[in-house]
């Protein structure tokens, strides 16, 4: 009996998961292309450029969703420190392969739906308080 109970118990989870996906909306297929391209995916017209190099490239965008930043790397290992360096001010960010969309948490969300990607957020770090109220300057050089 017991067995049998299992066996139900397993094919109703499996339907389960089956119809309803993984406990959430699904973002489509992860976006790749340049700078432009993974612009207009993300129903940002007119991307104003802000950094043209070889290894980052960098554009506002201001579409319904909301103001975001979209930046390319030339390397997988550049646009880590870049995520790495950026976590320290707190934010959301929406990260595919050599692409980064930087904005508030709604925004990142709604154009993940457009571009895929995985939200990756972060608390700003804050500076520890001194007791001599010098923001944890002794003072000593």
């Amino acid at each position: 009996m017991r067995t049998k109970r299992t066996a139900v118990t397993t094919a109703l989870l499996t339907a389960t998961v089956l119809v309803t996906g993984c406990g959430g909306p699904q973002a489509p297929q992860e976006a790749s292309g340049t700078l432009e391209q993974l612009a207009e995916k993300a129903r940002c017209d007119a991307p104003d450029m802000a950094t043209d190099a070889a290894e980052l490239r960098q554009a506002s965008c201001k579409t319904d969703d909301g103001t975001y930043v979209l930046l390319t790397f030339a390397t997988d290992r550049g646009q880590r420190e870049w995520i790495n360096e950026a976590k320290d001010y707190g934010g959301s960010y929406l990260v595919g392969r050599r692409w980064v969309v930087a904005g508030d948490e709604r925004t990142v969300t709604a154009v993940r739906g457009r571009l895929g990607g995985t939200v990756e957020t972060a608390a700003p770090h804050q500076p520890h308080a001194s007791p001599t109220g010098d923001g944890g300057h002794s003072g000593h050089h």
